[in-house]
């Protein structure tokens, strides 16, 4: 598995391209920002998309996905269908957070807890992580130790809990006894900021003490 980070949108949200390296097909993971930026970085690696991945609804996470699928063809998975009211209120989102306006649009497929998908040679489990947003699914992929983690956490920080339909408590659950249990040698790619090891996060993260 390889994979490529593109900083976008005024929340520096990281878009990941991720491929398999024996038979280059590709996913696109939170796609927000610039639909150029992102046909760049996919023609620079040479690989073929063919699925968009995303974590949950917020604006900044899935505001260019309908484009990207639109051009290159491909479906969108994810996030759990309890973020379906983030995608009705898109519209609302890009006037609260100044975006270019995104219309309402469902994922092809909805992901639910235990959904396996694959990509080329690799695999990813998925992992209902509700507290950021009700619908939060984050994408594990076990033999090569990596999670990709959304908004879920951070290096040194966690998710936020003041947005609707945003539970602290539900957060603290899903970090605690989900993602800490998948061992401490996983690297995790985050939504935003840079990447750290969830070993890392139990001993040193401010928040999970």
């Amino acid at each position: 598995m390889k994979y490529s980070i593109l900083t976008m949108t005024v929340f520096s949200t990281n878009c990941v391209l991720i491929w398999c390296s024996s038979t280059l097909e590709a996913a696109l993971l939170d796609p927000g920002g610039d639909l150029e930026k992102i046909k760049n970085l996919i023609s620079k690696y040479g690989v073929n998309l063919t699925k968009i991945f995303l974590t949950h609804g917020h604006i900044d996470h899935v505001g260019t996905a309908k484009l990207v699928s639109s051009y290159y063809y491909v479906p969108i998975f994810g996030p759990d269908i309890r973020d379906k009211f983030l995608f009705d209120m898109l519209p609302l989102q890009s006037k609260m957070f100044d975006f270019n306006f995104c219309s309402s649009f469902l994922p092809n497929y909805w992901l639910k807890d235990g959904d396996i998908i694959n990509l080329g040679d690799i695999s990813f489990n998925i992992l209902h992580c509700p507290g950021h947003t009700p619908g939060h699914v984050v994408f594990f992929n076990k033999i090569n130790k990596y999670l990709f983690s959304g908004d879920v956490l951070f290096k040194n920080s966690i998710g936020r809990s003041d947005f609707p339909g945003s539970n602290y408590c539900n957060l603290i659950f899903s970090i605690k006894n989900k993602l800490f249990l998948l061992g401490d040698d996983i690297v995790f790619i985050p939504g935003h900021g840079n990447s750290s090891t969830l070993g890392e996060e139990k001993l040193n993260n401010p928040y999970l003490k």
